[in-house]
Formats: structure tokens, sequence, C-alpha cells
């Protein structure tokens, strides 16, 4: 006769194969993580969201060490060759009937026709340009602080051209300033939206924790931002700076533009969540308990819904770049000696420019690969901090 089995054995999990860890084991892990950990757990499983979050990193580690990225300065010109042809970059040299190894780019032969002045350019396959990595070059301060002359990547004599995404009408290498202005508009975005952030937290939390006549008034300021129609209001803001202003200058005063009408929707969402936080058993024990109302809002009610600002911070990211890359193109935002992907885009206005070199698009190409990542990210982080999606 068989003997049975005990009560609740045959139903117990059996081990994850090759994980060596029970299901009982991780649902207990699962019960017992915090907030944070829960939602980077369901944002890992967003593969869209974390490639994402790999191109935003990258874009910021450009950001922050343009000096060294790009091959040359913002101001380095050579009249020669104006709207050059992007180069491409070898590895392998066969030209000599053996293989060798080195980068290396080819040099341009130029004809200008004797009726229209056009002038054409065609690789020269005789004329070899060797390219070396960590090549020193021109000197600079990295953040301001740390001279240096080296360089990812350079020519080995720096009076040859070399320009991998193509030269403007000065003759300026596209791919040095386009790294450049990385840092402009990938920061312009960070600082606007925390300063729209901080507006919308204090007067949305002001708003929908003591209600009245605060609410009230607070209410009616947000109404009377959101009816303004929002381009024209930059538009007219934006040529009112005065044009004696430096570059540093006419920098703040866009981001300050931008963040003053950027903070209504996250402070009514804010005073939405105040107003039924505050009416939950944990708030008002938290204030039977004695805590005053800085420390129920900082403490106890803010914390209960981090995960939401941070996906609403995310994706309030990309408007600002839109909003600055926009003003900038119209010649009414950010202007030369600033360097930013609006500003490299105004050469791009003329059609018969494009027609001739592409190349200048490649800018608006960065807005929307900047932009396409931050919204997925954006995305990723809303649905894991959803608690009805993990």
């Amino acid at each position: 006769m068989a003997t049975s089995e005990p009560l609740g054995l045959a139903q117990t999990p059996a081990p994850s194969p090759g994980t060596g860890v029970s299901g009982r084991g991780t649902r207990r892990e699962i019960h017992s993580a915090s907030q944070s950990r829960l939602v980077w757990r369901a944002f890992r499983r967003h593969r869209l969201a974390m490639i994402a979050a790999g191109v935003t990193l990258v874009l910021y580690f450009i950001a922050l060490f343009v000096e060294f990225l790009a091959p040359f300065s913002v101001t380095k010109f050579d009249e020669r060759y104006p709207y050059a042809p992007p180069q491409r970059l070898h590895i392998i040299d066969t030209s000599g009937g053996s293989w060798d190894l080195g980068l290396y780019v080819k040099g341009y032969k130029k004809s200008l026709d004797p009726e229209t002045l056009e002038l054409t350019y065609t690789v020269d396959e005789a004329k070899k340009i060797p390219v070396r990595l960590f090549d020193r070059g021109e000197e600079y301060k990295l953040w301001g602080l740390i001279p240096s002359d080296i360089h990812l990547l350079g020519p080995v004599d720096n009076r040859e051209p070399i320009y991998l995404l193509g030269s403007d009408r000065n003759g300026r290498d596209l791919l040095s300033r386009l790294i450049y202005g990385t840092r402009v508009s990938m920061t312009i975005g960070l600082i606007g939206v925390t300063m729209a952030f901080v507006l919308g937290i204090v007067l949305g939390g002001i708003s929908g924790y003591f209600g009245g006549k605060i609410d009230t008034v607070i209410q009616r300021l947000v109404e009377f931002f959101m009816s303004i129609p929002t381009l024209p209001l930059w538009l007219g803001l934006a040529a009112a700076v005065p044009a004696g202003w430096g570059p540093l200058q006419r920098y703040f005063a866009i981001t300050v533009i931008l963040a003053t009408f950027a903070w209504t929707d996250l402070a009514r969402v804010t005073r939405g969540r105040f107003m039924s936080l505050r009416e939950e058993e944990f708030i008002s024990s938290a204030h039977l308990d004695g805590n005053r109302p800085r420390r129920l809002i900082f403490r106890h009610m803010l914390p209960s819904f981090t995960s939401h600002l941070i996906a609403s911070l995310t994706l309030s990211i990309p408007g600002m770049i839109l909003a600055e890359t926009a003003l900038s193109f119209l010649g009414l935002g950010l202007q030369a000696p600033v360097v930013s992907w609006g500003v490299l885009l105004q050469e791009a206005q003329n059609i018969r420019v494009v027609a001739t070199a592409p190349w200048l698009m490649s800018p608006g190409v960065a807005v929307v690969v900047a932009v396409l990542a931050l919204n997925f990210v954006g995305d990723g982080l809303r649905d894991a901090a959803d608690p009805y999606k993990r």
C-alpha cells in the first residue's frame, strides 16, 4: 500500500530551475522590499525603457565631457572647406597591397564651376589623413577647471581637415559643434524642469493641504497661466530679452521663461493628491501625534507619491528641450556664440542649403533621439510606479 504524502506537501512550489531560490522565498523578498526596489524591479522588465535609459545616460555623459569628446573647439574654422561633406572613418588600409591597421580618413578634391561658382567635393583616394585616439590638439579647460589638450579623436596633423559629420558654411566641424550643443540643450531641460518642479510641488502642495481661500487664489492663478497661448507668449518674452545680454544671461533668461509656464499641470496633480491624502487615516494619526504641517507634508504625504513625481519630472524634460529648440530655431532663443541644437538648426532654414548639405539636419536627429529616449524612460517609470501594473 502506497504511503500518502503529508498534507500540503504536494502543493509547495518547487524551486525555480537554475536559481536555487524557492518561489516562497521570492515572494517573501518581494513583500519585504522597499517601494524604490519594487519600482526598479518593474522598470527593469520594460526593455524599451531600459534601452532608452542607456541612451539618456550616454547623452548626459557626452554633455559632461564635451571638451574631451569633441575633436575641435566650436570656434575653430577652415575657410578652405565650407559645406564639406562627411568623411568616412577607415580602420584598415589595403591600398598598398597589404593590410595596414590604423584610423584614417581620405582627403578632398575640390572643383569650382566657372559659371555657377558652385564648389564640388570629391574623395581624393590618393590622400590619406591619419587619425588617432587621445590626440593632442587645442587646449581647453574641462569644466572650466582642469587644463588639458587631449581629445578622444583627432588628426595627427592638426592642419589637415577632418569632418566626420561634415562642415558648415564657415568650415567649422559639425560633429564638434553638435557635441557642444548637447551640453546646452540637455542641461536647459534639467534646469528648467527643476524650477518648474519646485514651483508645482510648493504651490500645489499648499493649495491641496490648506484649501479654502488659499486654494482658490492659487487655482485661479493656475487657470490664468494655463489660458495663455504658450508659443506666442514664449516668442514675446524671448523677444523682450535685451539684445545686449551676454550668452550666460540669455541662457538663464530662456530657462526662466520656459519654467514660468511649465509648472501648472504638476501643481494641479499635486493638489489633487494632497486633498485625497489629507483625509487618510495615517495622516490623521500623524496629525494627532503632534506632527506639524511641514513634517506632515515632507515626511508623510510627498513620499507616498514620489514615484509619480519622478515620472512626471522625466516626461517634462523633452518638452523643455523642444521648446528651447523651437525658440532658438526661430532666432528668439539662444543665439551665437552659444551653441545648442536649436542654434545649429538655424542654418537648416534655407531649403537650398539643406538640399546641397543635408548633414546640417543632424542636430534635428539628435533632438528626436533625445526626446524619444526621455519619453520612453518616463513611460517606463510611470508604469513601474503604478501599483496596479506591478
